[in-house]
C-alpha cells in the first residue's frame, strides 16, 4: 500500500509540462498576421441528418462530428447536443490561445482544464409551434468559463495569460460579437 505524498514532498516532485507547441511555428504565423491583418481563411463543414436529431458533420479528413440531443428533447442522447458542441468549441479555442500566449511568452504549462458552463432554453421548440420568442431570447443567454491553469510561472502572469488569451480567442468573440450568418435553401 502506498503512502499519501506530504505536501512539501509533492512540492519537490518534477513538473511534467504539457506537450510543447512548435514556438517558431507560432513565431512565424504571428508575423504572417501582422503582415495581413485582413486575411481570411472560409472554413466547411457538412452536417448530414441521421435521424431523430442525430447529425453527423464532416469535416476535412477527420471522422464526424456525431451531435444528438438527449431524449427530454426528442433525442437519443448518443452525443453531445448541438449547445453543447457550442460549448466545447469555445473551450477548445481558449484553451489553444492559452497554450499560444503561454509558448509566445516561454511560460512551460503542467496544466489547463477549462470548466465551461451555458444557460439556455427552448421554449420556442425550435420554432416548431413552441413559444413565440425573438431571436435575441434564444441561444445562450450567459455563459460562464473558469480556467484552471498550472506552469512556470507567478499566478500573476498564468492569469494575464487567461485574460489575454480570451481578449484573442476566435471562438469567444464569435459568442461576443454579432456576425453575419445566412441561412438558405441549396
Amino acid at each position: 500500500m502506498t503512502e499519501a505524498v506530504a505536501p512539501a514532498e509533492r512540492a519537490a516532485t518534477a513538473r511534467v509540462h504539457l506537450r510543447p507547441i512548435d514556438r517558431d511555428g507560432l513565431l512565424a504565423f504571428a508575423a504572417k498576421g501582422r503582415a495581413n491583418p485582413e486575411v481570411r481563411t472560409t472554413m466547411k463543414a457538412h452536417t448530414v441528418a441521421d435521424g431523430q436529431f442525430r447529425t453527423l458533420t464532416h469535416i476535412g479528413h477527420h471522422a464526424p462530428v456525431v451531435v444528438d440531443e438527449p431524449p427530454h428533447l426528442l433525442g437519443r442522447d448518443t452525443a453531445p447536443a448541438p449547445s453543447e458542441a457550442l460549448l466545447a468549441a469555445l473551450g477548445a479555442c481558449l484553451a489553444v490561445g492559452v497554450q499560444a500566449v503561454a509558448t509566445w511568452r516561454e511560460v512551460p504549462l503542467s496544466r489547463l482544464e477549462l470548466f465551461i458552463e451555458g444557460d439556455i432554453g427552448n421554449p420556442a421548440a425550435w420554432g416548431a409551434g413552441g413559444a413565440d420568442r425573438e431571436p435575441r431570447q434564444m441561444g445562450f443567454q450567459a455563459v460562464r468559463v473558469k480556467v484552471l491553469v498550472e506552469g512556470d510561472a507567478p499566478r500573476e502572469t498564468l492569469d494575464e495569460i487567461v485574460r489575454h488569451a480570451n481578449v484573442y480567442s476566435p471562438v469567444a468573440n464569435s459568442y461576443r460579437n454579432p456576425i453575419a450568418l445566412t441561412v438558405e435553401p441549396a
